[in-house]
């Protein structure tokens, strides 16, 4: 069974004034723990794609990793984790990716 997009938005809930105030943090733990709503999710980002031609998939830390890892993978494409410099524990040269 999948969901529809609607369906899918039960799953984000939103958390006022966090992690400061003016800030609308969307909450998309039970998006993640829900294997239907999780896999229809990742399928219908994965349509974004069909008729494009991509090499990688690349993702923002944190919730980027999960959603680009599990994306990347039904595409059978490699992964890129995009990080932030301080959060790197290697030396690395600074590339573009375009």
């Amino acid at each position: 069974m999948s969901l529809s997009e609607t369906d899918l938005k039960r799953f984000i809930q939103n958390v006022s004034d966090f992690p400061r105030e003016g800030i609308n943090f969307k909450d998309i733990s039970p998006l993640l723990g829900d294997a239907t709503a999780f896999a229809t999710a990742v399928s219908l980002m994965a349509h974004s794609f069909e008729v494009e031609e991509v090499e990688y998939v690349a993702g923002i830390e944190a919730r980027g990793f999960i959603l680009g890892s599990a994306l990347a993978n039904l595409l059978n494409l490699g992964f890129i984790p995009i990080r932030k410099p301080v959060n790197c524990r290697a030396k690395l040269s600074p590339k573009t990716i375009i």
